[in-house]
């Protein structure tokens, strides 16, 4: 997913619990669900900012010798700015982007339904 398009928002939002739980109806459910997704969206970003950082480490390089690159400083900078994983995760969870189960829910509906 690209995450440089997404409408989170940069900085805190006061949310309305009762709306995050209508889906679970449990709000320690959702909390954990978020919480997944956003460790999920968290290791994407590592691993894209790590490529891109990789293309400007040389092997060459000696602790004295390291130079600031223009580019890799405006990357960085631009990662940093990017909303935080929790938010991206808390935004899709609400934009209903974000599937999730519940496996002892669904057996233990499916015992309710054999018992009938």
């Amino acid at each position: 997913m690209d995450y440089k398009k997404t409408n989170a928002p940069t900085n805190t939002v006061n949310r309305n619990l009762m709306d995050l739980c209508e889906d679970t109806g449990n709000i320690y459910e959702t909390v954990a669900i978020i919480g997944k997704r956003a460790n999920q969206i968290s290791v994407e970003i590592k691993n894209e900012l790590s490529k891109k950082l990789a293309e400007f480490a040389s092997a060459t390089d000696i602790l004295e010798e390291v130079s600031e690159n223009r580019e890799q400083i405006e990357i960085s900078r631009y990662y940093e700015k990017m909303p935080k994983p929790t938010l991206i995760a808390a935004q899709e969870y609400t934009e209903h982007k974000v599937y999730f189960r519940n496996p002892a829910k669904e057996k233990e509906k499916l015992q309710q339904n054999l018992n009938l």
